[in-house]
């Protein structure tokens, strides 16, 4: 009898470097799964056709050139964002105060538009208010980098909680500015003058804001992959010894990082603000910063690679809402569909990673 212990059936590998076709081949496998999956939901719990289901939800997204225009926009934010978390993440520092720091470039540019409206020529609000909204996001990010250079404070812990104190602070100023008294609103702001309003290319409402968008991943792909910056990011994130060992000044690094990072949240801001709700609201930001934690992580912080992320998470979202609407389901139905597809996209990333190794049979083991 062959006392000798075995070892468990099945265990963990890390992958080497794979083929880049065969990490998108998991994933494109891991959405077909999720699909079925999703279809047999449905059908046991609304009895509803599936492919109808997703027809809608295509529809909703893509039905209508408005419909495009307003993916497209909510696109762009989504992803200006992402891309203002990427360097930090890049750096393992874990910035989760994208909401706050958006908020406060939105209340900078809200400020600017309703103290200085009526006061200066309307291009130089303009530039007045892009000035403002990036340092105000400049600033917020800077906070958390600033103790954590110096005191080595935990920035998860902080940049949460100034998200809190930004919610606050645009629900005072909404009281102080609200039109009329009472009203708990501010309402759309210079609507008879548009002092601040973005320019409107064209009869396309939100192309400004995509171009600008579009600049900006071009801007942070070269700045991350071709730039100093961008390879001293590289290094403190890989081992801050090895940095400091070479040289690099990790704590100017990180403040540096997060200005920038905090500043590209405060362009969304003003992106909100100025070129599409022109109100401010303490949930203008609408989750986003939130949202845009997965779309870098799920890109790999590759800029190219978040436009796909971004467009993948925005049509969930449009096409959840219109099938709810279409087919009078709870919107919590249309929640557990996307929440089902993106469970398996992102365990996909673990197959993409890690593969199964499982024990070989005591015949194989012989030979």
């Amino acid at each position: 009898m062959n006392n000798k212990s075995r070892g468990p059936l099945v265990h963990i590998v890390k992958r080497g470097n794979i083929p880049w076709y065969k990490s998108w081949l998991i994933r494109g496998a891991s959405i077909v799964i999720a699909l079925i999956v999703c279809a047999v939901v449905t059908t046991l719990l609304t009895g509803e056709n599936p492919i109808q289901i997703y027809a809608t939800m295509f529809k909703g997204a893509f039905g209508t050139p408005r419909k495009i225009w307003i993916l497209l926009q909510n696109l762009s934010l989504l992803l200006c964002i992402s891309l203002a978390l990427t360097p930090a993440f890049k750096m393992r520092f874990w910035n989760i105060g994208g909401e706050g720091q958006v908020l406060i470039g939105g209340l900078a540019t809200a400020a600017c538009m309703i103290l200085l409206g009526d006061k200066i020529p309307n291009w130089a609000l303009i530039i007045i208010m892009v000035i403002a909204a990036m340092v105000a996001g400049a600033v917020w990010g800077g906070i958390p980098a600033f103790f954590k250079a110096k005191w080595n404070t935990n920035e998860t812990l902080f940049t949460l909680m100034m998200n809190y104190v930004a919610i606050q602070l645009v629900a005072f100023f909404v009281i102080v500015w609200e039109v009329p008294k009472g009203a708990g609103k501010i309402g759309i702001i210079n609507q008879s003058t548009m002092a601040g309003w973005l320019p409107q290319i064209g009869n396309y409402k939100y192309l400004l804001n995509i171009i600008i968008v579009a600049l900006i991943t071009i801007g942070m792909y070269v700045y991350l992959n071709y730039s100093k910056h961008g390879y001293e990011i590289s290094v403190v994130g890989e081992s801050e010894r090895t940095a400091r060992y070479v040289g690099i000044k990790v704590e100017r690094v990180i403040v540096r990082t997060m200005l920038l990072s905090g500043a590209l949240c405060g362009v969304a801001g003003l992106l909100l603000v100025g070129g599409t709700d022109h109100t401010i609201t303490t949930t203008i930001a609408g989750g986003r910063g939130y949202t845009a934690i997965m779309v870098a992580w799920l890109a790999n912080f590759n800029p190219f690679i978040m436009i796909f992320a971004s467009l993948l998470l925005v049509f969930l979202s449009r096409g959840s809402a219109e099938i709810s609407t279409i087919f009078g389901l709870n919107h919590s139905f249309a929640d557990i569909l996307t929440g089902i597809i993106l469970f398996f996209i992102i365990g996909s990333e673990f197959f993409v990673k890690y593969k199964l190794s499982f024990r070989k049979s005591a015949k194989k083991e012989a030979k």
